[in-house]
């Protein structure tokens, strides 16, 4: 017996034959046909918004300028959201040109895929300089220049919603602040204007210089990991 013919009530732009295992359950409500998602054949507007990093590393001598261009797709409606779509990075420093220009362009066209590309942050991230990494100010870890370049990456990702900002509440940041003049009243460190104390220590989950040993238990200052002995 052959199914009931239906009828289309849209307007057709493009179809395909799917296989009987991408076949919808008869329960599950077809997605919005009108809403357009990030893919590689949406063309480059005139007109994209940009926003313009500085990354100014211990290791080169002069300022990388990071910007990240952006979509805007269905613009007024309750599906609008805002994406990336190209990453050019400037120099006056011509010794990493050939790898920036490389970079750019994976990134570039990772954006304009589509998909999930949050990805990219923990790749970049995870990048290792075998000379030794370096601190960026306020005891972050930064393990190469690469990893700086996805830590600005998340950065704006977090801007426009792509990554969730796991914000630290009032009373975690009361508890941490409270350990720290603990520590320093005990004397094992003198306050010295800095964020954290001078002997502390890299925290593994958030790769910045804040650990210190309590009562037998190393707790981060930045994130509030803690670990006990």
């Amino acid at each position: 017996m052959t199914e009931a013919a239906k009828k289309i009530e849209t307007k057709i732009v493009g179809f395909r034959v799917a296989g009987k295992e991408e076949a919808p359950a008869p329960h599950e409500q077809a997605p919005e046909s009108n809403v357009v998602q990030m893919n590689e054949t949406i063309g480059r507007p005139e007109v994209l918004m940009g926003t313009t990093y500085k990354l100014k590393p211990p290791v080169a001598e002069h300022a990388m300028y990071i910007t990240i261009n952006d979509i805007l797709l269905n613009e007024d409606t309750e599906y609008e959201q805002r994406r990336p779509y190209e990453i050019f990075i400037n120099s006056k420093n011509m010794e990493h040109f050939q790898w920036i220009i490389a970079l750019t362009r994976v990134i570039s066209a990772c954006f304009r895929k589509g998909g999930d590309v949050t990805f990219l942050v923990e790749e970049l991230r995870s990048v290792y300089d075998p000379n030794g990494g370096y601190f960026k100010k306020g005891g972050v870890f930064m393990p190469s220049l690469v990893a700086d370049l996805g830590a600005v990456i998340e950065k704006h990702m977090k801007a426009i919603g792509l990554i969730e900002d796991e914000e630290m509440s009032e009373h975690t940041k009361q508890i941490l602040e409270e350990k720290r003049i603990a520590f320093e009243s005990q004397g094992k460190q003198e306050p010295d204007g800095e964020q954290y104390p001078a002997n502390a220590t890299v925290c593994s989950k958030c790769n910045t210089k804040a650990v210190i040993r309590m009562d037998g238990c190393d707790s981060c200052l930045s994130c509030g990991e803690s670990r006990c002995s």
